[in-house]
């Protein structure tokens, strides 16, 4: 994984000097396509003749709907986009700002372009290349720096074009499908190739304003999508993955690979819970409680949060537990304090959960609402938290014949996005995954969680008198009797006690493990040690890799941020939320616990025990399995030998 925290404004000069450029490619060029195939081509293909999947064809000279072509390969989008009302003359508002929108982005697309250029050395080369004097040893990595300077350029320009458009889109929705005219011979031939694409969509999509900006809008999607695929394999790209710019004028962060969105908050319905009303619980409701005021220490101006950079930030937890212990409740307490913070300091929040609306028969379909589920949370611009509910259901396990096609799209794409090489973990948002059947999520799915939580819920008899108190409400005059309300919910002194239970394995296999490496070489209190004990995990249970030892590092290094932020900096945002990053980093620092060795056994328990419970139920359930299919068998044997004699 990795963070930045530094960005580069785009000067609007820089820009300016494209705008010429990009007013001239919305005019006229041409381009004899590819790859893709011109609507006239797709014609001939239809399935059904009598039924055509696309407009017929427009002049896009304004005014004169029934002139063809004058020029063959033409493509001027100005006219086109003015031609999107059935020929009306005047430019309506959607239709300009769809051309400055475009025009705009594509200025913003070179002006990064050229600064990657001159970055990466590409600059250098282009102008050797000019003057014939390009050595033939660097021929190949011109060639390389050129498909990289295409890439570039079509997704910030796809990036531009969606995020300028955001705040103008209708209810219409469109599908265009995958863009095919993706070129990489160099910045300038691969704008050619996607606005040729792009006029096609809007000739064949756009019969109205509406669905004009709605066709714009999702091509740049899926432009952006197709593009970032490609980079993932492609060379020449650690200039512009390793930096940020940012266009002032209007508010737009290019970072990366990463999808730009506005600020928006979502608007949440559920019903908030307090922290006192989460009864047992103790572990979970604290690192929640952690959690929620850790993203409140994002600094908006450098896009990092210092928990981040110090380390001890929970980027992705899973909560499992048996049905009815207080998942929902914990999602409905996080959610709530976090809204609750963010208003007051006047952040942007976004909640959103992934469920099982989102699997989708058609091909690819799943994978792009994970995506788009994804990129809404990750947006830097806000404060974000994301939950995937019951995730055993949604994202399927590799290798189960029961997973469906749209399942295992879903768990590629949280794979990728909870640990993948372009993973930014800047700390302004959260992931929780929450299940009934932990054993049931695919194994290294399950291993991307960096926290634990085992939401069991209420546990003793203090628990339990709580959550009838609390859940009887106020209509009656039933007596409380010999019990102080809340006194067993006191976090810190019940957390302590959760920790310090971990001080030896809960799990029978776990403790077998741990007895026999203590036998051997006695208390675990060097590095040395601490080793050897994870070396027999690992030899007991082979899924315990070295991103399980991660996760546990990432864990003690939270136990070392084993403190809340002040209430009263949750509500006065002069206090903590609105000081520089610095000096909130430094707040942070003296408030740093040393780590200690008990801290180290006890995470590498907790974390441990948790492996050997979904292994333990991983094993058992495929065992039922195969029980019941051979019971099944022998029946069926029964039956059909009864039946011939």
């Amino acid at each position: 994984m990795s963070q930045t925290s530094d960005q580069m404004e785009l000067r609007e000069e820089d820009i300016a000097a494209h705008v010429a450029v990009a007013q001239s490619l919305l005019k006229a060029f041409d381009h004899a396509p590819r790859i893709g195939k011109a609507g006239s081509e797709q014609a001939q293909t239809e399935k059904s003749s009598g039924i055509g999947t696309r407009r017929r064809f427009r002049s896009t000279t304004p005014g004169l709907a029934t002139q063809r072509r004058a020029v063959s390969g033409s493509v001027q989008l100005l006219g086109r986009i003015m031609g999107a009302d059935d020929g009306d003359k005047l430019v309506t508002p959607l239709q300009a700002t769809v051309m400055h929108a475009l025009r705009r982005a594509i200025a913003i697309a070179l002006a990064v372009a050229e600064n990657v250029a001159e970055q990466s050395g590409l600059g250098d080369l282009k102008r050797a290349n000019l003057e014939g004097s390009l050595p033939a040893a660097r021929k190949a990595e011109f060639a390389e720096l050129l498909a990289a300077e295409a890439l570039v350029t079509l997704y910030v320009f796809g990036n531009a074009t969606a995020y300028l458009l955001s705040s103008h889109l209708p209810e219409a929705a469109v599908e265009v499908g995958e863009v095919d005219e993706v070129l990489t011979d160099n910045g300038q031939t691969a704008l050619h190739g996607v606005l040729w694409e792009l006029d096609q969509d809007i000739a064949a999509h756009a019969q109205d304003d509406a669905f004009l900006v709605a066709t714009v809008s999702a091509f740049a999607e899926s432009l952006m999508e197709k593009v970032s695929l490609r980079a993932q394999t492609a060379p020449r790209l650690e200039a512009f993955n390793t930096a940020a710019w940012r266009v002032e004028a209007d508010d737009f962060t290019v970072s990366g690979f990463s999808p730009a969105s506005k600020a928006k908050s979502t608007t949440l319905t559920m019903t908030f819970k307090k922290p006192n009303e989460v009864v047992g619980n103790h572990i979970a409701k604290y690192q929640s409680m952690k959690l929620a005021k850790m993203l409140m220490a994002y600094d908006f101006d450098r896009h990092l949060n210092p928990f981040a950079e110090l380390g001890g930030f929970i980027f992705t937890f899973m909560g499992d537990g048996a049905p009815g212990t207080g998942k929902t409740t914990l999602i409905q307490m996080m959610a709530g304090l976090v809204s609750e913070y963010c208003q007051v300091a006047g952040y942007p929040f976004r909640y959103q959960n992934l469920s099982t609306d989102n699997i989708d028969s058609y091909q690819g379909k799943s994978g792009q609402n994970a995506k788009a589920f994804i990129n809404n949370i990750i947006d830097p611009s806000v404060i974000g938290f994301g939950t995937i509910d019951d995730i055993d259901q949604l994202a399927g396990k590799r290798g189960d014949r029961q997973s469906s096609a749209g399942q295992l799209e879903i768990t590629a794409v949280l794979m990728e996005s909870f640990a993948g090489a372009n993973t930014v973990v800047r700390g302004n948002c959260t992931f929780g995954m929450f299940s009934n059947y932990p054993e049931n999520v695919d194994d290294a799915l399950r291993q991307r969680a960096g926290a634990r939580f085992l939401v069991d819920g209420p546990q003793t008899r203090d628990d339990y008198v709580d959550i009838l108190y609390l859940l009887m409400g106020k209509n009656h005059d039933i007596p409380l009797g010999d019990h102080e309300v809340f006194e067993a919910q006191q976090i810190k002194k019940a957390v302590a006690a959760s920790f310090d239970s971990h001080s030896q394995p809960h799990e029978e296999g776990l403790l077998k493990v741990y007895e026999a490496v203590k036998g051997e070489i006695g208390e675990l209190d060097t590095i040395n040690k601490l080793g050897t004990y994870l070396k027999g995990i690992q030899e007991a249970d082979e899924r315990f890799t070295g991103r399980a030892i991660k996760n546990i590092t990432d864990a003690v290094k939270v136990r070392a941020m084993d403190f809340e932020l002040p209430d009263e900096w949750m509500e006065d945002p002069e206090l903590f939320l609105f000081k520089g990053y610095d000096a909130k980093k430094a707040m942070i620092e003296d408030m740093r616990k040393p780590i200690t060795v008990e801290m180290v056994v006890q995470e590498i328990n907790r974390y441990a025990d948790s492996e050997f419970r979904y292994a333990d139920k991983s094993d058992e359930v495929a065992i039922d399995g195969a029980v019941r299919d051979m019971q099944r068998m022998e029946a069926a044997k029964k039956r059909y030998l009864g039946g011939k004699g």
